[in-house]
């Protein structure tokens, strides 16, 4: 595994100790920790917003309503998917 050096703030510096300690956890599986809870955050807005822009396309509306319409016929028709 490759090793990271960064220069972070004597603040941001004694509270990761201090939690990292609270934990029972070395420092830099602390930071691993928060960093991907941090970058999977990110994922899932991105993915958010990414709906919400469809939502506002009228060609993907026009998709969704034609499916949702086929899917009602086949609740319709009794039949199984």
């Amino acid at each position: 595994m490759p090793a990271f050096t960064t220069s972070l703030p004597d603040d941001l510096l004694r509270d990761l100790a201090q939690r990292a300690e609270a934990y029972g956890l070395p420092r830099n599986r602390f930071i691993e920790r928060a960093l991907r809870i941090y970058l999977e955050q990110l994922d899932k807005a991105e993915f958010r917003a990414s709906y919400q822009r469809m939502a506002k396309d009228p060609d993907t509306l026009q998709l969704a309503e034609e499916g949702m319409a086929a899917y009602l016929e086949q609740l319709g028709d009794g039949r199984p998917g």
